[in-house]
């Protein structure tokens, strides 16, 4: 679920970078998403096949990817 969350939030972000960076950036994504989901949805990240899991992954790693390039100082 990380490397294709990383990817799908690259895609929508317009980041470059290879597989592992997704991956990273996915898997942190998807742990930043699900305790957001957890803490203020009443509801994180659950099973696979899920949406409601998929839009907390990916939803995480596009602010993850807003917060690295907002560090960074690069332009989404």
């Amino acid at each position: 679920m990380g490397l294709i969350a990383g990817a799908i939030a690259k895609m929508i972000t317009k980041n470059s970078g290879g597989w592992i960076s997704s991956l990273i950036v996915g898997l942190i994504g998807a742990v930043v998403g699900g305790w957001i989901g957890a803490n203020f949805l009443g509801h994180g990240v659950g099973e696979f096949f899920s949406l409601w899991s998929w839009g907390l992954a990916i939803g995480g790693s596009v602010l993850v990817l807003w917060l690295y390039n907002l560090i960074t100082k690069k332009k989404i």
